[in-house]
């Protein structure tokens, strides 16, 4: 064997050596996890005695029976992405580019106060939004009242009707922080001179967002989206404080089915089942988001 070679295969080795304690954890934290739920998920078990092995029926029952509801709670999760994407990233993408045009003395003032509410747990953000719908003395129906519109009064989280909004519009406030930062690093971190030279063209500071800052950004952008689809499908935090799922399941999301399942109905199998498909559905979510961007790039 040749010195190049055994020097070749002495330092894959010494690769090999330093990446397994990552790899190690990797698969236990991981791997190892999701191919336990993917074995349970082929059960039925009530997670004391031992299981019986049913292969696909779960699956089968999860998009058949109406008592279980997943595709309902899917769609709220969907329904909630919809929103994240259209409302929460547009607004994100705007304060960051008016942000990241010129450097002020109070962009870092403006940064911290939007970014404020990523920073609060979502327990207290729940709580807090709890007091503003309150019925009673919330913040919402005492506006409502002070501008003469008490037909317009609701009990906010307790509609079947409102119910969802309620849900949608403390998620979108939360994070339009967290996906302003992203995108204002991004847009900071464009040229200077390819603005200049935009402008000395006759573009306008919009035109300059339009057609310089935005394509530049894009990869951010992609990934934006990936984390607000998937956030959405996994959304639980405020969905348990606001509503836990009701009036009637209005707003079951597969998070909140998934504790019903494991904790209410100690049906293990069927939560095992739920939470592969969700993880199904974030692994496809973010490869059709980041196919879809790579088609337009091209």
């Amino acid at each position: 064997m040749s010195e190049k070679k055994k020097r070749k295969i002495e330092e894959g080795l010494a690769i090999f050596v330093f990446l397994l304690p990552g790899l190690f954890l990797f698969i236990s934290i991981l791997i190892a996890p999701i191919a336990v739920s993917v074995y349970r998920s082929m059960f039925d078990w009530n997670g004391f005695s031992e299981g019986t092995f049913i292969g696909f029926d779960n699956y089968i029952e999860l998009f058949t029976n109406g008592s279980i509801k997943f595709v309902n709670s899917l769609k709220n999760s969907l329904i909630l992405a919809f929103f994240s994407v259209f409302v929460q990233l547009p607004l994100a993408l705007m304060l960051a580019l008016i942000l990241g045009r010129h450097e002020t003395r109070k962009e870092r003032t403006f940064l911290s106060i939007f970014f404020m509410p990523v920073l609060i747990s979502t327990v207290v953000i729940g709580q807090l939004w709890l007091k503003i719908y309150n019925p009673d003395y919330g913040l919402l129906n005492r506006f409502l009242d002070a501008v003469h519109l008490e037909s317009w009064k609701h009990v906010w989280v307790g509609d079947i009707k409102t119910a969802l909004g309620s849900i949608i519009v403390p998620t979108v406030w939360q994070y339009v922080g967290y996906h302003m930062l992203l995108m204002y690093a991004g847009v900071k971190g464009v040229d200077l001179d390819l603005r200049e030279a935009a402008m000395l063209d006759g573009a306008t500071k919009w035109q300059v967002d339009r057609y310089v800052v935005i394509p530049i950004i894009k990869p951010i952008l992609r990934v934006s989206v990936i984390f607000a689809v998937t956030g959405s499908l996994k959304t639980y935090d405020l969905v348990r404080i606001l509503t836990e799922g009701g009036p009637f399941q209005s707003t079951e999301v597969p998070s909140t089915l998934l504790e019903n399942m494991l904790f209410l109905r100690n049906r293990y199998g069927m939560g095992s089942t739920i939470s592969v498909m969700l993880i199904l559905l974030c692994f496809a979510f973010a490869l059709l988001i980041s196919a879809a961007f790579k088609e337009r790039d091209e």
